[in-house]
């Protein structure tokens, strides 16, 4: 083609050449740039704004590596405050809240929160712009139109916490809540609240996992620490203190999972506990 065109047969010949050269390493060259440029820029970010940063990822779930819990974790060990998910502040996203500090807070979402869809979160935002604080869950029911279904939603997640206490007043005044009927529109039951015992530190743990996937309360091992330490169970920081070929044991959530097809059959796992994360490998014969 560039013989017929008047091009001297070296000169096609060198120019051949270096696209066959391009093919063979330019693409991939500048590929690792672009990504290069991303990963500087997240690194930048991460470390100047990480509460922007980390409530931006939140908003954009699901996607990578790392759960909403394990950003969490991070952006408070780098002394972000996380605040919880809230009916009274807590938008369908996750946003900046000013405070004394240099660096913002991060309020938690409503997106977060297991079985509550975003119409029922911009009913809750609209009602709130347009109205006095919420003065009880009637009250909240009531301007922001709210069935049964995301009353739960809204008391397992805590979200409630603000304008009932505990969890387990918020559940006893949902289930208080009666829909008005034409027939009944203005009846209102009046009844005391009874005195109920809060949660337990685990029950609370337990439910933040259960309905929006990680818990600003204390990690979950750090409740089991006594039992796994008669146990012998270490956790990660001493782990790596461990010297090579040691007898260990550990224990934590599974934060990852993979078994990638190139590795023939070997899983790998990420533990998770309070002081850190463990990485496991597990072999072939042992995961059949």
């Amino acid at each position: 083609g560039m013989a017929a065109r008047g091009y001297a047969p070296e000169f096609a010949e060198r120019l051949y050449d270096q696209i066959c050269g391009f093919g063979d390493y330019g693409f991939p060259e500048s590929h690792a740039a672009s990504f290069a440029l991303l990963v500087y820029v997240s690194a930048w970010l991460k470390h100047h704004y990480p509460a922007a940063f980390t409530c931006a990822l939140l908003n954009s779930q699901p996607m990578g590596f790392y759960a909403p819990a394990q950003l969490v974790t991070d952006v408070r060990a780098h002394d972000v405050e996380v605040l919880p998910v809230d009916v009274r502040y807590s938008d369908w996203d996750c946003t900046l809240e000013p405070t004394d500090s240099a660096q913002p807070a991060l309020r938690l979402g409503l997106r977060l929160i297991k079985g509550l869809g975003q119409a029922v979160a911009l009913r809750i935002m609209h009602s709130r712009e347009h109205g006095a604080a919420f003065a009880n869950v009637a009250d909240l029911t009531h301007r922001a139109q709210l069935d049964r279904g995301a009353l739960r939603a809204l008391a397992d997640a805590g979200a409630l916490a603000g304008i009932t206490g505990h969890r387990h007043q918020a559940w006893w005044q949902v289930l208080g809540i009666e829909r008005p009927t034409a027939l009944f529109s203005a009846t209102r039951n009046n009844e005391d609240m009874p005195v109920l015992s809060a949660p337990t530190e685990a029950q609370d743990v337990v439910g933040d996992y259960r309905s929006i996937g990680l818990t600003l309360g204390r990690h979950p091992t750090a409740l089991l620490r006594e039992p796994l330490r008669q146990r012998k169970y270490q956790p990660a920081s001493a782990l790596k203190q461990k010297g090579h070929r040691r007898i260990a044991r550990a224990a934590g959530l599974v934060i990852n999972r993979q078994r990638p097809g190139a590795a023939k059959g070997v899983m790998f796992l990420t533990l998770e506990d309070e002081t850190g994360i463990v990485n496991v490998v597990v072999w072939r014969n042992l995961a059949e």
